[in-house]
């Protein structure tokens, strides 16, 4: 049966007297500060822009907790995984930890660990359509979400974005790989394809550019609940700890903010965010505790 631990400071101490105990060996403070805790963080299946976020974070993370913990290091694998193969990541791959959507779908019968903290605002819940040049007045005069829920949007297969449109009744051609997805765009599979206010650019320069006659589009933006957030490995509730601990330093000492506004200050000038018509979607997998979430553009 599936078991996910969310770590909450109320409870923390608790929880970690608890899962400890399976441990083979107690050490001292004393003796933990002598080693050096090894970090394995995957970081694929993802934009460059995000991985090179999420990396700082986890950075400022350690960092920030090192006088307590001790040394650390990080190990980083960008490797691909393809289709349902990420939910592997913990049982199969062996990984300590990566970043991901709360309620990920690809792991819903797997036990681990979650930091219910956002670490981009919700930034990824901003959706924006990359589309066909020759579309541009299409999308441009679109005024009601019920004009936009007739249109095809092409989504990578197994990605979560598919069930939430699904959902609120949109069109979804769910096929092929991110890979692939823009070339099927080109030859008209489907109408656009919708990315997260913090990697549509990057995707858009290192993927969607190859691919001749497509555009950002200018006037729509998408939103629902899809914050990304820590999941831990079952098996490191010491590393959860140190990762908790450390991200609430970093919130309260306005660290995470800062290398928020250091990565994506700007971008609502640069993608007109404020000046765009918004729809509203409700997302169907998200946790309770991040169901309120709503537009906030004067908090990006």
């Amino acid at each position: 049966m599936k078991k996910t631990s969310f770590l909450l400071p109320v409870f923390i101490s608790l929880l970690f007297v608890s899962c400890d105990g399976n441990k083979k060996k107690t050490t001292s403070p004393e003796q933990d500060m002598k080693r050096t805790t090894t970090v394995d963080f995957w970081n694929g299946n993802r934009s460059a822009a995000r991985q090179d976020y999420e990396r700082k974070v986890l950075k400022a993370i350690l960092e920030a907790t090192e006088e307590e913990w001790g040394a650390w290091e990080i190990e980083e694998s960008l490797e691909e995984y393809p289709g349902n193969e990420e939910s592997l990541v913990f049982t199969e791959k062996d990984h300590d930890l990566f970043v991901t959507i709360a309620g990920n779908q690809k792991f819903k019968e797997d036990d681990m660990i979650v930091i219910p903290h956002l670490l981009t605002k919700n930034l990824l819940g901003y959706r924006i359509p990359i589309i066909r040049e020759q579309d541009t007045n299409l999308f441009g005069g679109i005024k009601r979400q019920e004009d936009l829920q007739k249109l095809d949007h092409g989504i990578p297969e197994t990605w979560s974005d598919a069930t939430v449109f699904r959902h609120n009744g949109y069109n979804v051609v769910e096929e092929g790989s991110f890979d692939d997805i823009f070339d099927r765009l080109q030859n008209g599979d489907f109408d656009y394809s919708s990315y997260g206010a913090n990697e549509v650019l990057g995707v858009f320069e290192n993927r969607a550019s190859k691919a001749e006659g497509l555009v950002i589009d200018k006037n729509i933006l998408l939103f629902y609940p899809f914050p990304l957030v820590f999941y831990i490995h079952p098996d490191q509730p010491k590393m959860a700890e140190r990762i908790e601990q450390g991200l609430q330093s970093i919130i309260s000492s306005g660290r995470l903010d800062a290398i928020f506004d250091e990565h994506y200050g700007e971008i609502t000038e640069q993608l007109n965010l404020d000046k765009r018509r918004i729809f509203a979607l409700d997302n169907p997998l998200i946790p309770d505790e991040f169901r309120d979430l709503v537009p906030n553009i004067e908090d990006l």
